[in-house]
């Protein structure tokens, strides 16, 4: 009986320590939160007073407080200090109070050190990185400058006239040369020798004046106007006297209009470069007589020296005033060229889309979401197919055609890309292999072909999760299947009994068929990519998706029939089978919408067309067994499905 009276003691005992080591350790845990919460508050409070000891030999030296104490039978005489390592100053910092215990006072001094020292590192912390707040002040608006008070600054009427006076000297000039050739006046080598001495002598006029802050208005314009006829003076000495060969005069002409340039960026002027780059290109058309694939090369020129000034400077009026001369100028030249077009033509339009396309990119390549670059890769490869509408099939073919591959492979390779550039790419090669298809089909393998590759879009989108690839495929779906209304099922296939030949059946049945998937994957893609919500939740969508599978499942079993049991016969047995058809699907959708919500509703939606066709065209376009057929098989599969579909709710 001692033997278990001990055994029990022991297991109290030990029973006791492990209580008491639990509760240290949640004192632990209350530590680390209180000191949390502290270093959260914006400002500290001071610690309380700690009571003093009765047994501290030192009252001077301050030790830990709530220090742990020796039970009273075993307590010494007189306690020694601790040490001075272990000694922790009293300092404001906030701190936990830790209930004493006998048995763990190391662990209550223990934390108490880790405690300070971390209190230490906050205040470090917060003196070293913690800045002052700023006093809150409210959104003012820049007040707006009107034009009167914009012309009413001080040098701005000089800065007028001397841009003004500019462009009116280089009009002069063009005006001159035209008037000299008109009249006969010097020969043409003078002309051109007069006309690169003029613009010699404004740009150093322009450079001299520069030199002093009082005349660098001045300096500006007469620079522009001296390099403007530079430009012009090369392109008349190429295109009209034909003194340089076109190389030459492209190279002549592509340092004069890179030194321009380089002049605006050492001056660091946004103006002087727009002004280069108008006065280039703006008289070129009166030089060369027209828009012609040589006016085309000449602004591509100004195009590409304007390149490295906008990889430099982010100055948007420059990538405009470069980029839209030459898309403008390629289209009046294909315009002017009339059908069948011209190799030259064709070959300008080309380089116009490559040229603005690798410009593009480029600048979006160093500056993502650089407006200018992007309007200029959307229109990119406008001139390029415009010129394909005005040559014959083959050729208009080849040069769609690679359009759209190089745009694809760039939509490709998007994910390289920043921002919009990949998707802008992507449309603008979808618009391309449109027109490429349009060009390459006719007939009814147009609309199957347009229709597949809308398909072939939607699954390109699920697998990429690219949006761009979906509406893409929207679009070919749309316009394949406007083509099929008109031409391959039209709707009076449903009510106009004649006789069609087998091919014209056989390639309307395809293209019924093309309609129904494709009526399926659209919705399906975008419900996936979460375009769609479920038709429960949103039924319009999905409503004119089942419309259309309707109308190509129809026209596919009515095609079908048509050509199993030709005329008359035909037609019937077809609306016969897609009466039935309709109730046999509503009833599988019903009996497999028990639990789902969406099957369900499609099933209920498809019941009340099959009821509408039966009612209004059935019972007034058929007549004989035909009409009877229909209305007793519908009428039985419906009674069926509606008994199986009762049984089924009943037993879940």
């Amino acid at each position: 009986m001692l033997i278990v009276m001990t055994t029990d003691g022991d297991v109290l005992l030990r029973l006791a320590g492990e209580i008491d080591d639990l509760g240290a350790r949640l004192a632990r845990v209350g530590t680390e939160l209180r000191t949390v919460q502290s270093a959260a508050e914006p400002k500290h409070e001071e610690a309380p007073e700690q009571a003093e000891q009765p047994q501290q030999a030192e009252p001077a030296q301050q030790q830990v407080p709530q220090q742990a104490q020796q039970p009273q039978a075993e307590q010494p005489e007189a306690q020694q200090p601790q040490p001075q390592a272990q000694q922790i100053p009293q300092q404001p910092y906030p701190h936990p109070h830790y209930q004493q215990h006998p048995q763990y006072a190391h662990y209550q001094q223990q934390y108490q050190q880790a405690q300070y020292a971390q209190w230490q590192q906050q205040q470090r912390y917060r003196q070293q990185y913690q800045q002052p707040q700023q006093p809150y002040r409210p959104y003012q608006p820049a007040p707006k400058v009107s034009l009167a008070e914009k012309l009413g600054k001080e040098g701005a009427g000089s800065r007028l006239l001397a841009w003004i006076g500019g462009a009116v000297t280089l009009l002069g000039i063009v005006l001159f040369l035209v008037l000299a050739i008109q009249r006969g006046w010097f020969g043409p080598l003078p002309r051109v020798i007069g006309g690169a001495v003029l613009g010699a002598a404004l740009v150093g006029i322009g450079l001299r004046l520069h030199r002093t802050p009082t005349g660098r208005t001045g300096a500006f314009a007469l620079a522009a106007t001296g390099i403007g006829a530079l430009y012009l003076d090369a392109i008349a000495a190429t295109t009209m006297y034909e003194y340089l060969p076109a190389y030459a005069g492209l190279t002549l002409g592509l340092l004069i209009a890179v030194g321009g340039l380089l002049l605006a960026v050492r001056w660091k002027s946004a103006l002087l470069a727009t002004a280069v780059v108008l006065g280039s290109v703006v008289c070129a058309p009166i030089i060369t007589q027209g828009f012609t694939p040589q006016l085309v090369a000449f602004l591509l020129v100004v195009q590409v020296a304007s390149t490295p000034v906008q990889l430099r400077q982010s100055w948007p009026s420059v990538a405009v005033a470069a980029g839209i001369p030459p898309l403008v100028a390629s289209v009046f030249s294909t315009a002017f060229t009339g059908l069948g077009g011209s190799t030259a033509n064709t070959a300008a339009a080309l380089a116009v889309g490559g040229v603005g396309l690798a410009l593009a990119l480029i600048v979006t390549a160093q500056r993502p979401g650089d407006a200018a670059a992007l309007v200029l890769l959307a229109f990119a490869p406008a001139p390029s197919l415009l010129a394909a509408l005005f040559l014959p099939k083959t050729p208009a073919v080849l040069v769609t055609a690679s359009v759209a591959l190089v745009l694809l492979a760039v939509w490709a390779a998007g994910q390289w890309l920043d921002g919009w550039t990949g998707d802008l790419a992507g449309a603008a090669g979808l618009v391309a292999a449109l027109q490429t298809t349009m060009t390459l089909f006719d007939g009814s393998a147009r609309s199957a072909i347009l229709i597949g590759e809308g398909i072939l879009l939607a699954l390109v989108a699920l697998w990429t999760k690219k949006h761009v690839a979906l509406f893409g495929g929207l679009g070919f779906a749309v316009m394949g299947g406007m083509i099929a209304l008109v031409f391959d099922v039209p709707p009076t296939l449903f009510f106009l009994i004649r006789n069609r030949p087998d091919a014209d059946l056989a390639a309307a049945f395809l293209v019924a068929l093309a309609i129904l998937a494709v009526s399926i994957t659209l919705p399906w893609v975008a419900h996936r990519l979460g375009l769609f919500k479920a038709a429960a939740e949103n039924v319009v969508p999905w409503l004119f998706a089942g419309v259309c599978g309707l109308y190509g499942a129809g026209a596919m079993v009515l095609c079908g029939a048509m050509l199993v049991v030709p005329g008359r016969s035909g037609f019937l047995v077809g609306h016969v089978v897609i009466t039935v058809s309709w109730t046999v699907a509503a009833l599988v959708l019903l009996v497999r919408g028990i639990s789902a919500v969406n099957l369900r509703v499609i099933g209920f939606v498809l019941v009340g067309a099959a009821v509408l066709k039966l009612v209004l065209f059935d019972l007034a376009a058929l007549d004989g067994l035909a009409r009877v057929a229909a209305f007793l098989i519908a009428g039985l599969v419906l009674l069926g499905a509606g008994s199986r579909y009762a049984k089924l709710v009943a037993s879940r």
